[in-house]
């Protein structure tokens, strides 16, 4: 999933390329991202290598890696209010405990999280009958 700005950059992108290397290479085999050979995709460990090194050059401290881009996914659409069973489509899980997982929920959330009787109207009490020489009810 793409924002729609960054699919309308990466379309200009493609559009605008480099195509001095196109022409040995049959259309259907050309990549948006090309791994070392330009007939091939760029692979999931280049890509890795490509997100550590970008990780770094942005002065990040902390350990990441592409899995860490799934909790993150998750979590943040799930901090948006995102049914989990929609998450759990997205990431392609067949359990929703594995889900459940990726979803590490932010404990400012939790903390929002408002109990379903809050939005109860106090009770109405009936008028007490003047006859009655109990006590009203509590």
């Amino acid at each position: 999933m793409l924002p729609a700005e960054v699919v309308k950059l990466l379309r200009q992108w493609w559009r605008e390329r480099p195509t001095a290397d196109d022409a040995a290479v049959a259309p259907e085999q050309r990549w948006l991202f090309p791994g070392r050979s330009q007939h091939q995709p760029l692979t999931t460990r280049q890509f890795g290598r490509l997100f550590k090194e970008a990780a770094k050059a942005a002065g990040l401290r902390k350990t990441v890696s592409l899995h860490s881009l799934r909790h993150s996914f998750a979590t943040h659409l799930l901090e948006r209010g995102r049914d989990i069973r929609l998450i759990q489509a997205l990431l392609g899980h067949s359990k929703l405990e594995t889900t459940a997982r990726y979803s590490r929920v932010a404990i400012g959330l939790i903390a929002k999280i408002e109990s379903p009787l809050e939005g109860l109207s106090p009770p109405r009490r009936g008028r007490a009958k003047r006859d009655s020489k109990e006590p009203p009810a509590p």
